[in-house]
């Protein structure tokens, strides 16, 4: 069985949409990927023949043990890339995800060991998120919130962004949002206002749902 680049990405976003909490359906995979609809069509087709997901009665669709191997395995070499281009090359934390989408592919099993002996395979990426599987009752179990959640006077500690939103990612820099930082939030109405790195910002509350954080 050939492992084309396109079916890396498919499982990829498969396990990355799960780690979001979302019920992986072909139209998930039109969404995650910017692919047409008939394309996932096919692309569905091809992995479910090489037994590297299933597909449920209802359209959900999970990945198999050898599915999930392929996945980690990818997530891991973009972990690696990710924190290789933040703390060696001193790359914006915002723009690491689009660079190791495209490195990912190209890196060597060799080279990756080489980033797994100097970087160590612990710890958290730029945008704080662990490597591998997540999910966002696995996240509040270890005490973290959106937020969007947060109360007026609420002092937190950001924890991780979403990263497969680049715009996503600039505008929260913009506001000083990023993981690591403490906010205080100082009005949570339709929007979150908080106060952040010395300046204050009114986050939308659609981009305040992307974040992380942990009360201080």
């Amino acid at each position: 069985m050939r492992i084309t680049i396109s079916k890396e990405n498919y499982l990829k976003a498969i396990a990355e949409a799960e780690s979001e909490g979302e019920a992986v359906k072909a139209v998930t995979l039109t969404r995650w990927l910017h692919v047409s609809a008939p394309a996932v069509t096919m692309a569905i087709k091809r992995l479910k023949r090489d037994a590297l997901i299933r597909v449920a009665a209802e359209g959900q669709i999970t990945l198999t043990a050898s599915g999930r191997n392929i996945a980690n395995r990818l997530l891991r070499r973009h972990h690696l890339i990710e924190r290789m281009l933040t703390e060696i090359f001193g790359l914006e934390w915002y723009k690491v995800h689009d660079e190791a989408e495209q490195l990912e592919h190209a890196v060597s099993a060799d080279f990756e060991r080489k980033l797994a002996a100097k970087l160590g395979t612990e710890g958290a990426c730029p945008h704080g998120n662990m490597v591998e599987m997540d999910s966002p009752d696995a996240r509040r179990r270890r005490g973290l919130k959106p937020l969007d959640e947060a109360v007026a006077g609420e002092r937190l500690t950001v924890s991780s962004v979403f990263e497969r939103d680049r715009k996503l990612l600039e505008y929260l820099d913009r506001a000083g949002i990023k993981p690591g930082v403490e906010v205080e939030v100082v009005v949570a109405a339709d929007d979150v206002h908080v106060a952040a790195a010395g300046k204050k910002s009114r986050v939308k509350r659609a981009a305040a749902s992307k974040v992380w954080a942990r009360s201080c």
